[in-house]
């Protein structure tokens, strides 16, 4: 069930992901009156919980800085209605998978039934982010009602992965200096320089090189990474650990499903995210720390590691 698990997140993160990486997804936020990307960002990755403040958001999304957040909510519902962001997030990630795959239509007619059967089925207890996207699920549009079900799929995974970091007793800072130092994203997107602050420059999720720096030096007090930054063998091993206990709580989507069922839906998305991958709308490596299809997966290590 984890091996699904992790094939459905690489054959859903992409789909999902065109509204972080298409030109007009991306603009979402500065046309709609917003402050740039990252302000567009917050209001629609949290609009599905109406218009929440940065204290929620901030733990639903877990690995940004608590004042990046506060930057903008929420201001950005004094300048629209989470209801106004949702519209035009699903509305522009249909555009961008039409324009991708202009067949789309035919291939959300199979994959449709499996994905709401899971969605619908899913437990969404201690799983905010999921439970709000879940109730999104009805639009007469199947592009749209396809992304939001991939969306509800990523929001469950995503959800699932918190829970881990806060077991292992990571927070947002530590797991992003982790997922860095192990290579699972690339180095220079989590590091860029968006302005300074008293204590240093704020990197990519808003941490200041003060607190980047502090959590690194917490990790290396673990055993987790080296005086270079580097993950030590033990970190190696924790980053592993995390994405197998991932896996697991994430396989929990599947069980409605019986085998063939679920590799039929795995087969039928293939293709599609092959297309999308083709179409250079992701970049590879990417902040989201999603590997390319064709890439080797890490060994897995036994049940006795996790």
């Amino acid at each position: 069930m984890e091996l699904h698990a992790r094939s459905l997140w690489l054959l859903s993160e992409p789909l999902h992901a065109v509204c972080y990486f298409d030109d007009r997804c991306r603009r979402l936020g500065k046309d709609l009156g917003l402050k740039g990307f990252w302000m567009g960002y917050f209001a629609s990755r949290t609009a599905p919980m109406g218009a929440v403040e940065p204290a929620a958001a901030t733990a639903v999304l877990g690995v940004f800085a608590p004042g990046m957040v506060a930057r903008a909510l929420p201001a950005a519902w004094s300048v629209v209605s989470p209801a106004h962001v949702l519209d035009e997030r699903g509305r522009r990630a249909a555009h961008a998978l039409r324009a991708i795959d202009p067949g789309l239509e035919r291939t959300a007619a199979a994959v449709l039934p499996p994905l709401q059967t899971i969605v619908d089925e899913a437990p969404a207890l201690a799983r905010p982010l999921f439970a709000a996207n879940r109730t999104l699920c009805d639009h007469a549009d199947p592009v749209e009602r396809l992304w939001q079900l991939v969306t509800s799929v990523r929001e469950f995974r995503g959800d699932a992965h918190l829970a881990v970091l806060a077991d292992e007793g990571l927070d947002g800072c530590e797991a992003l200096v982790l997922a860095v130092a192990s290579g699972r994203v690339p180095r220079d997107t989590m590091r860029q320089d968006r302005g300074r602050t008293a204590a240093g420059p704020r990197q990519d999720r808003g941490w200041s090189e003060e607190e980047w720096a502090e959590a690194a030096d917490r990790l290396r007090a673990r055993g987790l990474v080296d005086a270079r930054g580097d993950a030590t063998e033990h970190g190696r091993q924790e980053r592993e650990r995390i994405e197998a206990a991932t896996d697991r709580l994430a396989g929990r989507l599947l069980h409605p499903l019986p085998e063939a069922e679920t590799e039929g839906l795995l087969h039928t998305l293939e293709p599609l995210v092959r297309r999308l991958l083709a179409a250079d709308v992701l970049p590879f490596p990417n902040p989201i720390g999603l590997p390319h299809l064709d890439e080797p997966a890490p060994p897995r290590r036994s049940e006795r590691s996790e």
